[in-house]
């Protein structure tokens, strides 16, 4: 398996995903271009089958796997919305799937986990390490491990979703996304890049999840203890994988606080009329609250997913 990811691999990956995958829209809103300052394509993966992008990513890995490791069985670990799209994926080819969750996961992701046929093992997150625990599982068992953004598969997956923003909204200036992992940045930064040099590629986090934001600034990976509303980027470091290809490709990573990821959740679900889960709604938080540089006129932003306990 390759360590980097290209542009090819990730219309390859676009293919192989045809079957489970949406394709989905791109919205648009006047008074959120007149509050930004900039023109805003979103790109809706909250719409997306299991309701956020992550199973583009995990599709894409299991369907390339042989029949033979398929039936095995499969593992993952997920706060939530990779925990999902595996198990759907891994229900689509018919193979067992246990996903590792930790317990203060939101209930509707836990039980929407389940309902697509996975086993749950839960976890403290903040007294236990979930690759251990799914190490544990693993033994000598033989199941493969799906993670959750750390493997060029996954990141090739991911990308997809820039790359059908790219045909759904030209001449876009800037492409902006969450970043937890790193996953769908450097998997869409590779495939927006691939499509359009020029593009500026931002990533956006909490101001209390930052570990992307101070590994891009020391040039290498440093953990932090996170702490955020956006449940989905509480990774505590960038991935081995995927941090040279953002440090690489994406110009700046962008914080936003959690006023501003609510208000932005408030605006996309009152103004816009679409639920966005506090993860999904950072990126939309930083273009709303004018965290991009200047001279920025149309905006991709990725609207990573749409979970969220009522």
């Amino acid at each position: 398996m390759p360590t980097n990811v290209t542009l090819a691999m990730v219309r390859e990956a676009a293919e192989r995903i045809r079957p489970i995958a949406h394709r989905t829209p791109v919205f648009t809103s006047h008074t959120f271009d007149t509050e930004s300052g900039v023109s805003a394509f979103f790109k809706c993966e909250n719409l997306q089958k299991g309701g956020a992008f992550k199973i583009r990513g995990a599709a894409n890995m299991i369907f390339s796997l042989s029949d033979a490791d398929r039936a095995k069985g499969l593992i993952a670990y997920s706060s939530g919305n990779h925990a999902q799209a595996t198990a759907i994926a891994a229900r689509h080819v018919g193979a067992a799937c246990t996903i590792v969750m930790p317990l203060d996961a939101p209930s509707s992701k836990l039980e929407a986990t389940r309902g697509y046929g996975a086993k749950v093992v839960t976890y403290d997150r903040f007294r236990d390490n979930r690759e251990k625990v799914a190490a544990d599982i693993i033994g000598d068992s033989g199941v493969t491990l799906i993670p959750p953004f750390d493997h060029p598969m996954i990141i090739a997956g991911q990308g997809t979703a820039a790359l059908e923003l790219l045909e759904q909204a030209e001449n876009l200036d800037a492409l902006i996304t969450p970043v937890g992992g790193g996953g769908l940045l450097s998997g869409c930064a590779v495939a927006a890049k691939g499509v359009n040099p020029k593009i500026r590629i931002f990533g956006v986090e909490p101001e209390r999840a930052n570990d992307t934001y101070l590994s891009f600034r020391a040039n290498e990976r440093i953990e932090v203890t996170p702490d955020t509303i956006a449940d989905g980027l509480r990774s505590p470091i960038p991935g081995k994988v995927t941090f040279p290809i953002v440090r690489e490709l994406a110009e700046d990573i962008l914080l936003v606080t959690e006023d501003e990821i609510r208000s932005a959740m408030k605006f996309l679900l009152t103004r816009m009329k679409i639920l966005v889960e506090p993860s999904g709604a950072v990126s939309a938080a930083a273009v709303l609250y004018r965290k991009l540089p200047p001279g920025i006129g149309r905006v991709g932003i990725v609207l990573s997913g749409g979970n969220v306990d009522v």
